[in-house]
């Protein structure tokens, strides 16, 4: 499954993040929160192409219908969770604001990567035949 394999190289990338602490330079935080941008995708697109390899069907796609979906699935356990985390994908938008760059990180640090390796583990575990 190409996009679960993207995940887990997106995932192992966003890693790094337990590599740097603060106070971060411009380009340490832009690069950061963009490591984050990038393994959010390619987790609702793995949650996406798992429900679909699975025989549900998820036509549209945003990623807030996968989320949603997944959580129906069992896919993932914290619906709310995730659509904060889909929040925090939309403001990262924003990184010339270092306030909500450093907001991104510490949810990040705090949340997020548990989420995403929860997801790994309930795919390999549940999803993957």
């Amino acid at each position: 499954m190409k996009k679960f394999e993207n995940f887990c190289k997106a995932l192992n990338n966003l890693e790094d993040i337990k590599n740097y602490k603060p106070p971060y330079d411009n380009v340490v935080l832009t690069g950061l929160v963009f490591l984050y941008q990038i393994c959010f995708e390619q987790a609702w697109k793995a949650m996406k192409e798992c429900m679909e390899n699975n025989g549900i069907n998820t036509a549209t796609g945003s990623p807030r219908i996968i989320i949603k979906e997944a959580y129906r699935f069992n896919m993932i356990e914290n619906e709310q969770a995730w659509l904060n985390a889909l929040k925090s994908r939309n403001e990262a938008s924003h990184i010339y604001n270092s306030e909500t760059a450093l907001e991104v990180i510490e949810k990040i640090n705090d949340i997020y990567l548990e989420l995403f390796h929860q997801l790994k583990t309930t795919i390999e575990k549940d999803w993957i035949y």
